[in-house]
């Protein structure tokens, strides 16, 4: 029996759980070592650009990750890099409400067109994940229309 008294807290509960659940699980595509409980060593930028074959331009690092962005016959995209599960969980929670695709690695995301990334995705594995769609509408958004 769980708290059944606020219905947006409780799909704002499970909505946090899916992705606590979903995002391990496209972490360990590429090793049985996630399920003994083991982390997996987050691959840098530069292992992930030289695994796409692309030279990073605008490398950028901050204390919790490292960011660049590739461009080859693959197309355009942006390598993320991670120091924490933490890390990328929580800037995934904020880049999805705007939207996009992301490929979802252990401790590394890589953001592009979803044609770019199916094809990426064969040389890093990963999952991919959407981002939140976008009508184009007035949306959700705070401040007056009104007269």
């Amino acid at each position: 029996m769980g708290p059944r008294h606020h219905p947006v807290l409780k799909k704002h509960a499970l909505l946090c759980a899916a992705a606590a659940l979903a995002l391990p699980l496209a972490a360990g595509c590429g090793g049985s070592d996630e399920a003994s409980g083991a982390t997996a060593e987050p691959a840098s930028l530069q292992e992930l650009a030289e695994q796409t074959d692309c030279s990073l331009t605008g490398k950028r690092k901050v204390k919790d990750m490292e960011q660049g962005n590739c461009k080859n016959d693959l197309g355009k995209y942006v390598l993320l890099s991670f120091t924490t599960d933490k890390n990328m969980n929580s800037w995934l929670t904020e880049a999805k409400p705007w939207g996009g695709v992301y490929l979802v690695g252990a401790r590394w995301v890589v953001v592009s067109q979803e044609k770019t990334l199916q094809t990426i995705r064969k040389d890093l594995g990963g999952k991919i994940v959407h981002g939140d769609k976008h009508d184009g509408g007035g949306g959700h958004g705070s401040g007056g229309h009104g007269g």
